[in-house]
């Protein structure tokens, strides 16, 4: 008989943390900025099955209580904590290159036993903001707790749904070429201002870019008070948006089963990972608007594809830099039969005509969709917090109809405990409305003005 030869695939663990400590005070130090100077921590082989745990993104600065003021009060200059870099290698010893695809499988990831928990936010408007922090300038928080693939909150009652865990950042470390192509265009954005830009008056969301800023980075193994930190901290990039090497794109199909097609800018790749979600709605509307996991992990493996960026990605620049990542969906998801759907149009609040701008057609909609359900006994945060997290669908549906771009957002029905579809008897009122609670808050002591719509009828 044939012998059958089987590989190990038993995964080594190559991050672990205690989330009771710090970023900055784990075995292995977390990094909370892009630079391609940041050592690695280990190294992991092509085809090797290896597990990363990680920290929630703010590093632990939120806690599992009632009251928004961490919320309100959180030092964003420490986001997001990362696990790695990883560098890659393949059977014989070679890294990966640029030019190369760095394909990495999700195999598994979860919350760290003992830690099923997780959050939601809104932060106040002039520390963080969010999509319509014009509209919901307060600090907010709900807590989530995970059993087994639902969550529920006491902060959100009556909606239980699955969830559909994924990474919010995930991504491969940039050169030194690409960093500086990233801090001039974003530098130039903030220089010019927001009135240089189409939406500057619409969304509200400040500053316009994250710039880099030395004061509370965290960069691996690099010693802080040396050379080689204090060059880095100065030019590395925030993780707040994502850019060409994926980063902080916030895709919920980035889950188990997945297949994800980076590129690589440096040797070894340097891969990293952090900000898990157990779930999260299309657009994350609040900003801290995933249900953020305490802790958690990734099982994962790696394979390179040489010459892959040539062959598969096409720029879309004036660089052959100007790239992005592909992915393949997993098969899982939750499932639903049920939708509420609530369409938006390119008009914002004032009534002025926007030209085939999906941004404000998805604010309008996703507008509509809070002012509807407010009517079923949740506060309008409640629903705007919710919209961010849970497992509602966002499209855009037409963007050559000109004047006009369409956005639809689909709600699942079956996450409430009570028929939110309208019918002939009319929304609850009386004995038939239920009162759902509230959200943990924190006052907003600014005086930027809210937008309000420029009819302020019945709704």
């Amino acid at each position: 008989m044939a012998q059958v030869s089987y590989k190990r695939t038993t995964p080594r663990c190559v991050f672990k943390i205690d989330p009771t400590k710090h970023p900055w005070e784990q075995e292995k130090k977390l990094h909370n900025r892009w630079h391609p100077d940041i050592p690695h921590c280990d190294t992991v082989k092509e085809g090797e099955v290896f597990r990363v745990e990680t920290q929630d993104w703010t590093g632990g600065q939120i806690k599992d209580d009632d009251s928004a003021e961490d919320m309100k009060n959180i030092n964003l200059s420490l986001v997001h904590n990362l696990s790695g870099p990883f560098r890659v290698e393949d059977d014989k010893g070679q890294p990966a290159m640029p030019g190369d695809l760095l394909v990495v499988e999700i195999l598994d990831l979860g919350a760290l036993e003992g830690h099923e928990w997780g959050f939601t936010g809104i932060f106040d408007r002039e520390n963080g903001g969010g999509f319509l922090t014009d509209h919901f300038p307060e600090a907010c928080k709900a807590i989530w707790d995970f059993e087994g693939i639902y969550c529920s909150s006491r902060h959100v009652p009556g909606v239980r749904f699955p969830g559909l865990i994924h990474p919010g950042l995930i991504g491969t470390a940039p050169s030194q070429e690409l960093l500086d192509i990233w801090n001039e265009r974003e530098g130039k954005l903030v220089e010019d201002g927001d009135k240089a830009i189409t939406l500057g008056g619409v969304l509200h969301t400040r500053p316009l870019a994250n710039l880099p800023e030395p004061t509370g980075a965290l960069l691996g193994s690099l010693q802080k008070g040396t050379p080689q930190f204090d060059k880095a901290a100065k030019e590395a990039a925030r993780t707040i948006p994502g850019r060409e090497h994926g980063g902080n794109c916030d895709i919920k199909n980035l889950t188990k089963g997945c297949k994800v097609y980076f590129p690589v800018f440096i040797e070894g790749a340097n891969l990293s990972m952090g900000d898990m979600h157990f779930s999260q709605g299309d657009g994350e509307v609040s900003f801290c608007g995933a249900i953020e996991m305490c802790a958690a992990f990734l099982t994962l493996k790696c394979t390179i594809m040489r010459g892959g960026m040539e062959q598969y990605l096409t720029p879309m620049g004036p660089t052959k830099l100007h790239v992005n990542p592909i992915f393949e969906i997993s098969p899982l998801e939750p499932r639903f039969s049920e939708w509420l759907v609530f369409e938006g149009l390119s008009i914002d609040e004032q009534g002025r005509q926007h030209f085939l701008d999906a941004s404000v057609a998805y604010k309008r909609a996703v507008l509509n969709c809070i002012h509807y359900l407010a009517k079923f006994g949740y506060t309008k945060q409640q629903i705007y917090l919710m919209l961010s997290c849970c497992p509602c669908e966002g499209r855009i549906s037409g963007l050559v109809d000109a004047p006009n771009a369409c956005c639809t957002l689909a709600i699942p029905i079956a996450i409430f405990d009570q028929d939110i579809r309208p019918c002939r008897d009319g929304p609850p009122v009386g004995p038939r409305l239920i009162s759902r609670g509230d959200l943990a808050k924190a006052k907003y002591d600014g005086s930027l003005p809210l937008t309000k719509p420029a009819f302020n009828g019945c709704c």
